[in-house]
């Protein structure tokens, strides 16, 4: 189960835009995420460098918690709202439930939940 202070660092350092810093620091070694139903993508290197080619491709990104994040153990659910814009121009607003299982104080599990059409850019 991880510490409120844990949990605030982690919320924090997403929210000042330091995506691949927060899985680097906040996710075991063998940690998978997963978007929606798809397959997960396994160990934290990889969900860096995943996370790295994401940002790459954008020319900002603004992140913000929408409180309260609910914690039951060793589970999390936090309401995110990213919002995103492209190099080109365009962007999207993407709103999204992260259901995380935490072991101790670092990120074991997390899939992600939202609506796929947000990603359309405009």
């Amino acid at each position: 189960m991880p510490k409120t202070e844990t949990l605030e660092r982690f919320i924090a350092m997403v929210e000042s835009n330091q995506h691949d810093l927060a899985i680097e620091t906040f996710y075991t070694e063998d940690a998978t995420m997963q978007e929606n139903q798809s397959p997960p993508r396994v160990g934290r290197d990889f969900l860096v460098a995943n996370e790295k080619s994401v940002l790459e491709r954008v020319a900002s990104v603004s992140s913000k918690c929408i409180r309260p994040v609910f914690v039951d153990g060793d589970l999390v659910v936090i309401r995110w709202v990213f919002k995103f814009t492209y190099k080109n121009g365009t962007g999207s607003e993407i709103e999204e439930l992260a259901y995380q299982r935490w072991n101790g104080e670092l990120i074991q599990q997390e899939q992600f939940f939202y609506d796929p059409k947000q990603m359309i850019p405009k």
